[in-house]
């Protein structure tokens, strides 16, 4: 396998990793929504005990697979729904992607824990218990500083776990890297192009920023009750469902401007010319 080369890329990219990555959007709406959406439902059953586990482990793979839909948008074909569990069922690209999901959970517990080490009531079994069930009542019985330091906690945990595979797991998935090469040299291409992701990272904040204020808005005139209530709801899942589309985008476009992607010469794997999702 040739060496990994990490090219250094100026600091303009990163606007337009932005920009490629809403056309890359605009070629296949539906579909990619479908597949997020998708991505959602499975997200939504982590509070199953076991199962959610699993899919704990799984986000990597999960995560694979939206790339390899927005690469079949890319080389001009019609993903399929089934794309996003495709890397699990890809044979030793399944096992690193699993390894690197247990990877950045014990990280990102590690991390959190580090942080809130001292906070009794945080670590109290049964209120915690509560919170891992969704009850809103437990949150509002923490002090706002404990409140606070859970929040940055989760964050800081989230930052950190997604540092770790934000380049690695595109380097397993498309480049066939084994989890330690992937690691270190996803991690050596984020610091070595830290002045684009810095770009990038505004870009996003700012984009950020009326799609929080819109959403506010639809949920604040959205009511309690009716059908109206159903129709903005939706729109609002709609936007953050959007939202994290060009995130996966922007990743999709910075890797292959940073480790490069060979075109296919087929059609791309997963291509649906069925009519299932316009």
């Amino acid at each position: 396998m040739p060496d990994l080369k990490v090219r250094v890329v100026p600091p303009r990219h990163g606007i337009a990793w932005l920009v490629q990555s809403m056309a890359l959007l605009r070629a296949q709406p539906g579909r990619l929504l479908f597949i997020a959406v998708l991505l959602q439902i499975m997200m939504g059953l982590t509070q199953v005990p076991m199962v959610g586990f699993l899919l704990i482990l799984s986000v990597p793979a999960l995560s694979a697979g939206v790339l390899q839909a927005i690469r079949v948008t890319a080389e001009g074909g019609r993903p399929a729904p089934t794309l996003l569990f495709s890397p699990l069922l890809s044979g030793s690209h399944t096992g690193r992607l699993l390894s690197l999901g247990a990877l950045m959970f014990a990280v990102g517990i590690l991390t959190a824990s580090l942080f809130l080490s001292g906070s009794e009531a945080v670590f109290d079994p049964d209120l915690l218990a509560r919170i891992e069930r969704g009850d809103l009542e437990a949150l509002s019985e923490l002090d706002q500083g404990t409140l606070q330091r859970l929040v940055i906690a989760f964050l800081i945990g989230i930052s950190v776990s997604g540092t770790l595979s934000y380049m690695t797991i595109p380097l397993i998935w498309f480049h066939d890297r084994k989890l330690g090469a992937a690691l270190a040299g996803g991690l050596r291409a984020l610091f070595a192009n830290w002045k684009p992701f810095m770009v990038l990272g505004l870009c996003m904040a700012a984009l950020l920023v009326p799609v929080v204020l819109f959403a506010g808005m639809l949920i604040s005139f959205a009511g309690s009750t009716g059908v109206l209530s159903v129709i903005l709801m939706g729109l609002v899942m709609i936007l953050l469902l959007a939202f994290q589309l060009i995130l996966f985008a922007t990743q999709y476009c910075a890797f292959g401007d940073i480790f490069g992607l060979e075109s296919e010469s087929t059609p791309p794997a997963g291509t649906d010319d069925s009519q299932l999702v316009a």
